[in-house]
């Protein structure tokens, strides 16, 4: 029997839809990533399905169990606290242990954070790329902001609103500080807010006002113009020449003329013409 993965509302319940709720009915038991939160969604649609919690500690543990009962014909759902399962929420071990055993995965589409940000922000392109949650560990979050500020198509994360502003000021950092971007929170529940503008902008603001609520940040890709390093070295000159230090020399590049953070620092630290002159 199949397994269906299931999206749920974001914020407002309305978001699931009428084969979504179907579906809940009729199968013989719901994995829930949190069986206390399921039961308000289930409570509203006066869905009587038992539960079962399934979710990134007891998934090791507990898929094997699931998949066996699925293979011996029982039908189940897979929901997660909000939106589409497997998207920066765990199922996605489930799911390819059961398409291992031959069983059918059925998708039942609906609600997701990622696409109403994305549709809201004023971004759409015909190419992005998701990155889920921006990594914790310092490398590892480097290199991340350094490959969105690289990206030629529009990106969205997912960013816990406590972090919020310092994703946007490392994205800054980066090089994407002049870039279009919007942060999108609560969306679809009663104090939805998609606020627009440059990545260093919003990094300001929501430094100075933290957001609340589950938060999407959309940033438009690199413009596809060819680079000239001679431009921006003169503009390294000029600010050197007015008594600007490196480090504030390296900044003004990153963020008023998108040059990426290692080059920045180079051009901000080679020797000016006037000491050249000087040899």
């Amino acid at each position: 029997m199949p397994l269906y993965v299931v999206s749920t509302p974001i914020g407002n319940l309305g978001d699931i839809t009428f084969r979504g709720v179907e579906t809940l009915r009729q199968v013989s038991l719901i994995l829930a990533e949190d069986t206390r939160r399921a039961r308000t969604l289930l409570t509203r649609f006066d869905i009587a399905t038992p539960t079962a919690a399934y979710h990134e500690h007891n998934e090791a543990a507990t898929g094997p169990r699931f998949v066996g009962r699925l293979v011996a014909g029982e039908e189940m759902a897979l929901i997660s606290d909000a939106g589409t399962p497997l998207l920066s929420d765990p199922g996605g071990r489930l799911v390819r242990a059961a398409l291992d055993a031959g069983v059918r995965v059925i998708p039942i589409p609906g609600a997701s954070a990622l696409l109403a940000a994305l549709v809201a922000s004023g971004l759409v392109g015909d190419r992005f790329t998701f990155f889920g949650f921006a990594p914790r560990r310092v490398a590892d979050r480097s290199a991340t902001m350094s490959d969105i500020a690289q990206l030629p198509h529009v990106a969205v994360l997912y960013e816990a609103p406590n972090r919020t502003a310092a994703t946007l000021a490392a994205l800054a950092d980066a090089g994407a500080g002049g870039r279009q971007a919007a942060v999108a929170r609560e969306l679809t529940k009663v104090y939805e807010e998609v606020r627009r503008g440059t990545v260093a902008d919003l990094a300001a603001y929501y430094g100075s006002t933290p957001p609340r609520g589950e938060v999407v940040i959309v940033i438009e890709g690199r413009a596809e113009t060819p680079s000239d390093e001679g431009a921006w070295r003169a503009r390294a000159h000029a600010l050197r020449a007015a008594g600007a230090p490196p480090r504030e020399i390296a900044t003004a590049l990153m963020h008023e003329e998108g040059v990426p953070r290692n080059l920045a620092y180079r051009l901000a630290h080679e020797p000016g013409r006037e000491s050249r002159d000087d040899d």
